[in-house]
């Protein structure tokens, strides 16, 4: 069903791909090449088939790496995904005095060495989730001074529940010079406590969850978040020595233990990068296998993609096998709507690439971003490439081929990861030659996937530019 412009949702003004003059391609704020420059080139559109394998989680490797130092002894992670976003935290332990060993997609962890609670400020600026770590320092060793994150820039993601959740549990927290000075009130170590979190943030819930681990006492926490990289840390965290209650759910309570043992555990399948595929399927019109994925964590888009006309099956415990080949579906994919919101709803992680695959449907879809705030400049990029999308806020109304969008090869860049790896599924869908620039941003999340779309039968490069002067 096609929608309207609502004047309360889209009021003026609004960007929009639907004048002829943005119709052409853009390079007025596109980088100039460098030798250091690798771009994605991709030549469309792409029919795919085959099998792609899942990788472990990026978001739930990036805590557990932190929780490991709570743990005396040696902890050993397998199937972490080989992403720079993973590197980066490895960097930051070992900067720490851990001993980290990397080798066969596995990650041994000892922690018995760290002799400092200071992050390095370079370090911190490579990736967010170094914030986690304040946790497990300030549960284990009384202190600790993080800088603030860095990452992706999609709007607010403020750590003042973090910071009052520390207080909560004894912590006296400071801010000063742009960094985090934390340090146990009693000078022994922190004390369980109750906390209530104003929203449901996974990376606060987190963050407590692992000092709670330590404190003396016990910990009620509630309106945490309920996403499955919570439930994962939480396993993790019971099999070191922790005592954890009600994972998953609205609230947390939390037995404080004076001391946790390394433990062994094997990072779940990402569900963000099922998704993208499963979108990836979509949008080319394909039908792909992938496994080993967990349907219960994509079970929002499985509905939503069921919904367009896609046919899912799932072959096994671990494998989904998803079809829009017009053969399989007999019409071509109808539009839908989202709203973002946590686990379980629709993930705020998959909203660009679902934005990507409503240009190519027929009618219109309203997108409702309410995780955060930013996360609409993908939809800049997705222009260039002919959609038809209008923005207002944390909303976009998003039109289908058959009213008005149109993908064309062009250059584009990918202003952070999700979106990044949005501009690659529409690349694939496109007519003709795309190329995405800034590509190290999609790289700190997905391994590989130049080589695994490869696989299934894209025709997408990784080059890497020679300085030639852009002109316009």
């Amino acid at each position: 069903m096609a929608l309207s412009c609502n004047n309360t949702l889209f009021p003026k003004p609004f960007f929009t791909s639907c004048s002829s003059q943005t119709q052409g391609t853009h390079f007025s704020n596109l980088p100039q090449p460098t030798k250091q420059d690798p771009i994605f080139k991709i030549k469309g559109p792409s029919t795919l088939s085959g099998h792609i394998t899942i990788s472990g989680s990026k978001n739930a490797s990036l805590p557990l790496l932190a929780a490991t130092l709570c743990c005396s002894g040696t902890s050993l992670l397998h199937n972490l995904p080989n992403v720079s976003d993973i590197q980066a935290m490895a960097s930051i332990l070992n900067s720490l005095g851990a001993k980290v060993d990397a080798f066969d997609g596995k990650m041994r962890v000892n922690s018995d060495g760290v002799g400092k609670v200071e992050v390095d400020l370079e370090e911190m600026k490579k990736i967010r989730g170094g914030f986690f770590v304040i946790g497990p320092l300030v549960a284990r060793f009384g202190e600790a001074v993080v800088a603030l994150p860095g990452g992706c820039n999609i709007g607010k993601r403020p750590v003042d529940l973090h910071l009052r959740g520390l207080r909560a549990l004894g912590a006296v927290v400071e801010l000063r010079d742009g960094k985090v000075w934390a340090r146990a009130a009693n000078g022994r170590g922190l004390v369980g406590g109750k906390f209530r979190l104003d929203y449901p943030s996974v990376g606060a819930t987190e963050t407590l969850m692992m000092a709670a681990s330590m404190a003396d006492g016990t910990t009620m926490l509630s309106n945490v978040a309920k996403e499955p990289e919570v439930v994962d840390l939480a396993r993790f965290l019971t099999d070191c020595g922790a005592w954890i209650e009600g994972a998953g759910s609205d609230n947390l309570i939390i037995r404080g233990k004076r001391q946790l043992y390394g433990s062994e555990c094997v990072i779940k399948p990402d569900r963000i990068e099922t998704g993208t595929f499963m979108l990836a399927a979509a949008i080319t019109r394909s039908c792909i296998l992938m496994s080993p994925v967990i349907p219960s964590r994509v079970s929002c888009l499985i509905d939503k993609l069921s919904q367009a006309g896609c046919k899912i099956s799932r072959l096994d415990q671990q494998t989904l096998q998803v079809s829009a080949h017009p053969s399989h579906i007999g019409y071509d994919l109808k539009s839908f709507d989202i709203k973002t919101n946590p686990f379980p709803g629709f993930p705020t992680d998959l909203q660009p690439q679902t934005m990507a695959l409503l240009t190519t449907c027929t009618g219109s879809s309203l997108v409702e971003e309410s995780v955060f705030d930013n996360r609409m400049t993908h939809a800049r990029e997705l222009q260039k490439l002919g959609a038809r999308i209008q923005v207002s806020g944390r909303n976009a109304l998003v039109y289908g081929f058959d009213e008005g969008s149109s993908l064309q090869g062009s250059r584009v860049i990918a202003r952070d990861l999700r979106g990044g790896v949005s501009l690659i599924l529409a690349g694939l869908a496109a007519k003709g030659t795309t190329q995405i620039h800034d590509i190290a941003h999609i790289e700190r999340g997905y391994e590989n996937i130049d080589m695994k779309l490869q696989n299934l039968g894209a025709d997408i490069q990784r080059l890497t530019l020679t300085p030639v002067p852009l002109i316009l």
